[in-house]
C-alpha cells in the first residue's frame, strides 16, 4: 500500500510530466474557464490566457512549456488562421479587395510611423532594434476571431477587410524581419531578394493552383467519407504551413493560404466545416491561448523600472497604432462606431507574428531582454483588450444587422423559415439535403423536413417504417452539419395532394423536389403529378437536378423573364441565390431584363454578389445558351400561367436546356406568387388599428 501511495504521489510532483495528467489538466481548465467566465460575462479567451499565466513556468509552474504543449499550441495557432481563410467571404473580398489593401497599408504603416520614433528617441534604441520593434507593432494575430465567428458576423465587411488586411501586413512584416536579420548579419544582397521572390512564387503556385485541382478531384471522388475529408483538410493545412516555412515565411501565412485555397470546397453550413470548427474551438485553439499565457512572466514587473517602462510604452504604442489605423479605415469608408471597434478589436491583439519577430530578434541579439519581457506583457494586455472590445462590438453589429422579420410576429415560431423536402427517390436525397442546408436561413431554428407520402392501402404502415429507416442517413447528415433534419410521413391517396397539403399544414416557405426524369421535362411537367404540385402549391418551389457536387460549380447563372421583380417571391429567390453564392464562394451572372437588374442592384444586402447581362430575345430563350458552361449552376426563374412574368416560351426552356446540357446542374424556381392569407389578415388588422 505504501508503495502505491508513493507511486501516486510521485505522479503529482510539479511540474507534472505524466502526459495523461497534463492533458487532463488542460481539459479541466478549458471546461472550468467556459463555465466560470460565462457567469461574469467575460470571453473564454481571457480565462484561457490567465489560466496559462497561473499554471505556466513563470506562475505556479504546474506544467512545463514542453514539446507536447508547443505542438498543440502550433496546431491551435494555425487553426485560427486557417478558419479565418475558410470563412473569408470571397464575394465580399472581391468587392472590397481595395479596402482590404488600404486597411492593410494603414495597419502596417501607421503603427510603424508611431513606433519607430518612440523606440529610437524615447527608449533610446539603435536603428535596427527600433525598426524591428516598430514592425512588431504592425503585426496582429486574430486571437478574437472565434468571437465574431460565434456571433455570426464573420461576413460583415469590416471583418472581411480586417482579415484581408491581416495577411497583407503580417506577410510584409515577416518579410521585413527576414530582411532586418540578413542586414544585421551583413547578408542583405541581391541574391537574398531573388531567392525570396522565387520561393514565394513557387509557394503561391502550389497553394493556389495545384492544391485546388487536387482538392476538386478529391471531394468529387470521395463524396461521403467524412473521416477522409477531415484528414485531407488537416493534411493540406500543415503542408501549406510547412511550405510557407520553407519559403522563408511563418507557418501562419501558409495556414491562412490553405484556408483560402479550400474556401470554395468547404461551405460554411457543411458537415465538414462543422467538424473543423468543433475540434478547433473545443481543443486546439484553447490550448494555444493557454500556451500564450504560459509565456507571460509577471515577475518582470519587479525587475526594475526599465522593464516596466518598456512594457508600458510598448503596450500603449501598440494600442494607439492599431486604434489609429481602425479610425482611419472608419473615416475612409464611413463605417459605424461598432464596425470601427470590431476592426480595432480584431487587429489589436499581438501573439503569433509578434512572438516570432521578438524571439528571432532576441536570439540574433538585435533586441535585449527588456524588449522581450515587455513584449510578453504586451501580448497579455492586448489579447484581453482585444477580446473584450471584439465581443462588445460584434454583439452590437449582430443586433444592428438582424432587421425586421419576414413575416408578422403573430405567426409565432412559424415566422421563421421552414423548408420541406418531399422524397421521391431516396438514393438521390443526399445532394438535395445538402442544397437545402446551403440555402437555409441560419437564423431559423426550424428543421429541414423530409416528407414521405405513402399510398393509403393495407401496406401503408409497413411503407412508413421502411421509408423512415431509409431516411435516417439524411438525418445524420444534417446533425453532422449542425442542422436539424426531421422526417414527416403521411398517408394520402394522391402523392401530389399529400405534398401540397403537408406544405400548408407545416406552413413551409420553401419546397424542394427533384427534377423529373429523362422522359422529358415538358411532358413530366405537364403530367399529372408534377403539374399538380406546381399548380396547387403556393410556396417557393425549387425543382433541382444536381448531378455533380455543387462544389464543382464555378459560377451561378440565373435567368429570369421580364417583370419577375413584380412577383411576390422575387426577394426570396434573390436572397437564396445570393446565399448559395456566398456559401459556394462563386459569382452570380444574371441574364434578364434591365429593369429587373436595376432592382437587384439596389438590394444592398444581396445585390452585390451579382453581375449582369441584359437579354431581350424572349421569343427564343435558347439563344443565350452559348453563355452556359458545363461547370455552371443554371437557375431558371419561371412563373405560373396567368401571372405577370409568365411567358409561354419559358415552359419549353427547361427541356431544351436538358437536351443541350444533359449533365449540367440546373434548378427551376417557381417563386411564390400569392401573398399568404394569414399575412393579408394581419396587414389588414394593422391597417385598421392605425389612427
Amino acid at each position: 500500500m505504501e508503495k502505491i501511495i508513493t507511486d501516486i504521489s510521485h505522479e503529482f510532483i510539479i511540474p507534472l510530466h505524466n502526459p495523461i495528467l497534463v492533458f487532463g489538466l488542460l481539459l479541466a481548465i478549458i471546461l472550468l474557464s467556459s463555465v466560470m467566465l460565462k457567469r461574469i460575462n467575460l470571453p473564454n479567451i481571457v480565462g484561457f490566457i490567465i489560466a496559462g499565466v497561473i499554471i505556466g513556468p513563470h506562475g505556479l509552474h504546474v506544467i512545463d512549456n514542453d514539446t507536447g504543449i508547443k505542438m498543440f499550441s502550433t496546431i491551435g495557432l494555425l487553426y485560427i488562421m486557417f478558419i479565418a481563410g475558410l470563412e473569408l467571404d470571397f464575394n465580399e473580398f472581391r468587392a472590397n479587395k481595395n479596402k482590404s489593401i488600404t486597411f492593410g497599408i494603414y495597419t502596417f504603416i501607421i503603427p510603424m510611423l508611431i513606433g519607430y520614433p518612440v523606440c529610437h528617441y524615447l527608449l533610446g534604441y539603435d536603428v535596427l532594434p527600433s525598426l524591428l520593434t516598430a514592425s512588431m507593432f504592425s503585426t496582429h494575430t486574430l486571437v478574437s476571431y472565434p468571437i465574431v465567428s460565434r456571433m455570426g458576423v464573420s461576413k460583415n465587411q469590416a471583418v472581411a477587410i480586417t482579415v484581408g488586411g491581416t495577411i497583407l501586413t503580417d506577410a510584409a512584416v515577416l518579410i521585413m524581419l527576414a530582411a532586418i536579420v540578413s542586414g544585421n548579419e551583413g547578408d542583405l544582397s541581391t541574391a537574398f531578394w531573388i531567392t525570396l521572390l522565387i520561393s514565394l512564387a513557387i509557394f503561391s503556385f502550389i497553394v493556389f493552383k495545384i492544391i485546388p485541382i487536387i482538392s476538386k478531384w478529391f471531394f468529387q471522388k470521395i463524396e461521403d467519407d467524412k473521416y477522409s475529408h477531415y484528414i485531407y483538410v488537416l493534411l493540406v493545412l500543415f503542408t501549406c504551413g510547412f511550405l510557407a516555412e520553407m519559403s522563408g515565411m511563418e507557418p501562419i501565412i501558409g495556414a491562412f493560404a490553405a484556408g483560402l485555397a479550400l474556401n470554395k470546397f468547404i461551405p460554411h453550413t457543411s458537415a465538414l466545416m462543422n467538424r473543423i470548427d468543433f475540434f478547433g474551438n473545443a481543443l486546439f485553439i484553447p490550448i494555444f491561448l493557454i500556451s500564450v499565457g504560459m509565456l507571460v512572466d509577471v515577475n518582470v514587473v519587479f525587475n526594475g523600472w526599465r522593464t516596466l517602462t518598456v512594457a508600458v510604452v510598448l503596450t500603449i504604442v501598440a494600442l494607439i497604432g492599431k486604434w489609429t489605423a481602425a479610425f482611419a479605415a472608419q473615416k475612409t469608408y464611413k463605417y459605424s462606431l461598432a464596425q470601427r471597434n470590431v476592426i480595432f478589436g480584431l487587429s489589436s491583439s499581438h501573439a503569433a507574428a509578434t512572438l516570432a519577430i521578438i524571439i528571432v530578434g532576441f536570439n540574433v541579439e538585435i533586441l535585449d531582454e527588456h524588449i522581450l519581457n515587455g513584449t510578453i506583457l504586451l501580448i497579455l494586455v492586448t489579447c484581453i483588450i482585444s477580446t473584450l472590445t471584439t465581443q462588445k462590438a460584434a454583439r452590437q453589429i449582430a443586433i444592428q444587422s438582424e432587421g425586421a422579420p419576414f413575416t408578422p410576429s403573430q405567426l409565432g415560431s412559424f415566422a421563421q423559415e421552414k423548408i420541406l423536402l418531399p422524397v421521391a427517390n431516396v438514393s438521390n436525397i443526399g445532394r438535395l439535403v445538402n442544397f437545402a442546408m446551403l440555402i437555409k436561413d441560419p437564423k431559423s431554428e426550424n428543421s429541414i423536413s423530409l416528407l414521405g407520402v405513402v399510398p393509403n392501402n393495407e401496406a401503408s404502415e409497413k411503407h412508413i417504417v421502411d421509408l423512415r429507416k431509409k431516411l435516417e442517413k439524411s438525418v445524420d447528415m444534417g446533425v453532422s452539419a449542425g442542422v436539424n433534419v426531421d422526417i414527416i410521413t403521411t398517408i394520402d391517396h394522391n402523392v401530389p395532394n399529400g405534398i401540397v397539403r403537408t406544405a400548408r399544414e407545416t406552413m413551409a416557405d420553401i419546397v424542394i423536389i427533384g427534377w423529373p426524369g429523362k422522359v422529358g421535362f415538358v411532358e413530366k411537367l405537364l403530367g399529372e403529378k408534377v403539374d399538380t404540385v406546381i399548380r396547387n402549391l403556393d410556396k417557393n418551389l425549387f425543382i433541382c437536378h444536381i448531378e455533380k457536387p455543387l462544389l464543382s460549380n464555378k459560377r451561378i447563372v440565373v435567368m429570369s423573364a421580364p417583370y419577375s421583380e413584380k412577383e411576390y417571391g422575387f426577394k426570396s429567390w434573390v436572397k437564396k441565390v445570393a446565399r448559395l453564392s456566398q456559401e459556394l464562394s462563386i459569382p452570380i451572372l444574371h441574364i434578364g431584363d434591365p429593369e429587373t437588374q436595376k432592382i437587384i442592384k439596389h438590394d444592398k444586402a444581396n445585390g452585390k454578389s451579382f453581375s449582369f447581362m441584359a437579354f431581350s430575345n424572349w421569343t427564343d430563350p435558347m439563344s443565350c445558351c452559348n453563355i452556359f458552361k458545363e461547370d455552371d449552376l443554371v437557375i431558371l426563374i419561371l412563373a405560373h400561367n396567368g401571372y405577370l412574368s409568365y411567358r409561354t416560351e419559358m415552359d419549353h426552356f427547361p427541356s431544351q436546356l436538358e437536351n443541350k446540357f444533359p449533365h449540367i446542374n440546373r434548378i427551376a424556381v417557381y417563386p411564390r406568387q400569392h401573398i399568404p392569407s394569414v399575412l393579408l389578415e394581419s396587414e389588414h388588422s394593422a391597417f385598421a388599428s392605425t389612427p
